[in-house]
């Protein structure tokens, strides 16, 4: 692979401007697309296999005209103090509204009069009307939307209170301007680390253009693929990190390719061939991840699963052609300012090519430049000297980083999971306010009623079992209110809506969904009529059970395929082991950050989280898939070049320096940026996105900083020459990858060149040299 991959860079060096017009080019296309294309409707929100979808299905079935999967609304009221709605005035008024809101828009299926309805509080206090529509949210039109909005207008210039609640209101989620704050600290993270502003800008400008690519072709198939609106986002989420990543590992290893006398081309080359081969098993990894999202079952989540992936795989693709074609255009800009300099006055000077090298190469590494320094010896890094005190000290070091994950772990225990409703909403909103108004006027369940559908058709008796069913639910502990069973056309089902007296997030009201499903199964078993369950409250049950229950193979399925795929590119058992291990723990120590954060309440206000309630259901096994593939960039892009120097002669302990050496700095510039990136999305108004945006950040850290800079080199550095052991028939068996790049070296006849001088360049002498042989 790497000699291929080679081949490819030194290709995409000399034809870069054909390789950037057909970059461009794609854009152009893309961006065309996403402009002439109808707006994107949100993805059909759909649970195969569930009860509650199936009870869906059978109302869509047998009351067509409900729209029972269209968007809803909830116009509240609540009378000024010392009076009530029952007023004559008020009700005038809100009588009005319902005629205004029934003609105001062709979308509307049913609006409900609340004096008709029951839909007054026992005090009088509150009223509500209850607004249906024939599409789902994001299908509304400006027009209705809007004509919502407005209602109550006059209503409120009276002196009542009027509040909008329920899903018709949902718009695009807004992720702010702090996403820009995200971009802007990459770049600085990126001016730092290679002290060149072309060098800074290459990444940047090249992950922009996947991340244009991939969210406008996104855009362009929304319709068509019923992709919803958060695909999007996340695809630029991780497609902006990647693809960042990507480049910054590339144009690294560029720079230390020159740094050792080696023409650009062959520079280029050379970096597409060993990081670049480093990036596309990375890529794998990320892809394996997000594509295994499908074996969930959820349609929504594997649309956004594929969505990820793609844009992931356009984030590679760029890294191992834009990126080259770039480094042809920037020359030696890709170099700051004062190594510039310092290479004109050394060229001027030197009388032999391996000074030139030497006096670059301490350039790179972040000394001041100087032959003479350079001849000395450079000055280690901060990643050459953190991995000589791992050295010193791995047992301490093992054990200090896992107590400290396992302690932030600690409130996994707790986890409850849910999906956001709008009592998850800002306190702001007018959805947050009309849900209190709700609670406060008719009891907490009162925003999340249950609907069961009674399907007596195979026995004509479906009245009859509905009247059973209602009698035994009114019995039960935790329901306020039984509606009386209403019967479709034919007379075959019925459904009746029950109040649970508990918050719909509550595990009073899971109890109460599960008591119910009981009791419809001895219904079942005596009258052969069917009972399922259904409404929002007992969607979100299902979907987080059916999450719980996916966890585990879906987990097994990533982590295994990863394990084969990082054999073949470590050609050992125990590093791809030590790998999975220390994602789960990092994982785990993620989720445990956001229990605290947004169940306990615990920074909140740090973090903008006004409300906290049960963790997003899919946020365990979506942190599984993503985090899952982000981690495996750190461990290839570091462990490879471990690999890469034990592959070339140094022992085990010259090995992790030599990787630290030239890869800690990168990998921390990586990982600041995709956490930068990450962060970003907190400030969305969307409470999922800002779960997803702190969880991944988070994430990133913990895996970054704890687990592959810390657990990593100390777990190596215990194992020894066993750290890279492989059974003899399973290396015969496994292909070689080449990602260290020793076939490429022998192509390219310099197998002699590299590691082994370079691990003894920045061994300090005497006893510590003999530490890191150790």
């Amino acid at each position: 692979m790497a000699t291929f991959l080679y081949k490819l860079g030194r290709l995409a060096f000399r034809r870069r401007r054909f390789v950037a017009l057909i970059w461009v080019a794609l854009l152009a296309l893309a961006g065309v697309g996403a402009a002439t294309a109808s707006t994107a409707t949100s993805s059909s929100f759909s649970i195969p296999g569930t009860e509650a979808q199936r009870a869906f299905d059978l109302l869509e079935e047998r009351f067509p005209g409900a729209s029972a999967d269209g968007a809803t609304a909830r116009v509240v009221f609540k009378a000024p103090e010392g009076e009530k709605m029952t007023d004559a005035a008020h009700k005038a008024e809100v009588r009005e509204i319902v005629d205004e809101l029934s003609s105001g828009s062709p979308q509307v299926a049913s609006v409900t009069d609340p004096y008709q309805a029951q839909a007054v509080s026992r005090d009088g206090s509150t009223a509500y009307i209850q607004v249906s529509y024939k599409v789902s949210s994001m299908e509304l039109t400006d027009e209705t939307r809007t004509a919502l909005e407005d209602t109550g207008g006059d209503a409120r210039d009276r002196g009542m209170t009027v509040e909008i609640g329920g899903d018709a209101l949902q718009v695009m989620p807004e992720t702010g301007t702090t996403e820009v704050i995200g971009v802007v600290v990459a770049a600085i993270v990126l001016v730092i680390t290679f002290g060149s502003l072309v060098a800074a800008g290459l990444p940047l400008i090249t992950a922009l253009i996947g991340v244009g690519v991939g969210v406008s072709t996104i855009t362009a198939l929304g319709t068509v693929l019923d992709l919803g609106s958060t695909t999007s986002i996340l695809a630029m989420m991780i497609g902006l990190a990647v693809g960042i990543d990507y480049a910054l590992f590339i144009v690294s290893r560029y720079r230390a390719e020159l740094a050792e006398g080696r023409e650009r081309e062959e520079a280029a080359g050379r970096a597409v061939g060993t990081a670049g081969s480093a990036v596309v098993f990375a890529g794998l990894t990320v892809v394996i991840a997000l594509v295994g999202l499908s074996v969930v079952n959820i349609p929504m989540l594997t649309k956004m699963g594929l969505a990820a992936a793609g844009t992931v795989v356009i984030a590679v693709l760029i890294a191992l052609t834009l990126i080259p074609a770039g480094l042809g255009f920037v020359g030696k800009r890709i170099h700051g300012r004062k190594a510039r300099k310092a290479d004109e006055a050394d060229e001027a000077g030197r009388t032999a090519g391996a000074e030139n090298a030497a006096r670059t190469a301490a350039v790179e590494s972040g000394g001041e430049a100087g032959a003479g320094r350079a001849r000395a010896g450079a000055k280690p890094n901060m990643g050459t000297r953190w991995a000589r005190f791992v050295l010193r000290r791995p047992v301490a070091v093992l054990v200090t980083a896992v107590v400290a994950l396992g302690a932030v772990a600690v409130p996994t225990a707790s986890l409850e999971m849910g999906l956001p409703d709008d009592g998850s909403q800002p306190t702001s909103t007018t959805q947050r306010k009309a849900y209190d108004l709700l609670s406060d006027g008719f009891g907490p369940g009162f925003n999340g009623p249950l609907m069961v559908v009674v399907d007596g058709k195979a026995e004509h008796n479906a009245k009859a079992a509905a009247a059973r069913l209602t009698d035994s639910v009114e019995k039960m502990d935790g329901v306020v209110a039984v509606t009386p069973a209403t019967l479709d056309k034919s007379g075959d089902t019925a459904t009746v809506t029950v109040i649970p007296k508990e918050r719909p997030s509550s595990v009073a009201t899971e109890d109460l969904v599960h008591s119910i499903r009981d009791t419809g199964g001895e219904i079942a078993a005596d009258d052969g009529a069917t009972v399922l369950v259904t409404g929002a409250t007992a969607m979100n049950i299902d979907f987080s059970e059916k999450m719980n229950d996916a966890l585990i193979p879906y987990l097994a399925l990533v982590v295994g395929l990863a394990f084969l795929l990082l054999i073949l590119v470590f050609r050992s058992v125990l590093v791809p082991l030590k790998a999975a291990l220390g994602f789960l723990l990092s994982v785990v120590a993620a989720l445990g950050a956001v229990v605290a954060v947004f169940q306990w309440g615990w920074l909140g206000g740090l973090f903008g989280v006004e409300q906290t309630g049960p963790v997003m259901s899919m946020m365990p096994i979506f942190m599984v898939g993503v985090v899952f593939g982000l981690a495996m960039d750190y461990e290839v892009f570091l462990v490879t070049r471990m690999r890469e120097a034990y592959v070339h002669g140094e022992r085990p302990g010259e090995a992790i320096v030599t990787g630290f050496r030239h890869g800690a700095r990168v990998v921390t510039a990586a990982a600041v940026i995709m956490m930068a990136v990450f962060a970003g999305f907190i400030g969305s108004s969307e409470s999922m996105i800002k779960m997803i945006g702190f969880g991944l950040a988070i994430a990133v850290f913990f895996d970054a900083f704890v687990v592959r800079m810390a657990i990593v080199p100390a777990v190596l550095a215990l194992l020894g020459h066993k750290a890279w052991w492989l059974p003899r028939w399973l290396d015969r068996a496994l292909p070689n990858m080449d990602v260290e790049g020793e076939a490429l070296r022998k192509h390219l006849g310099d197998a002699s060149e590299g590691a082994g001088n370079d691990g003894g360049s920045d061994g300090g002498p005497g006893g510590e040299r003999e530490l890191i042989r150790a």
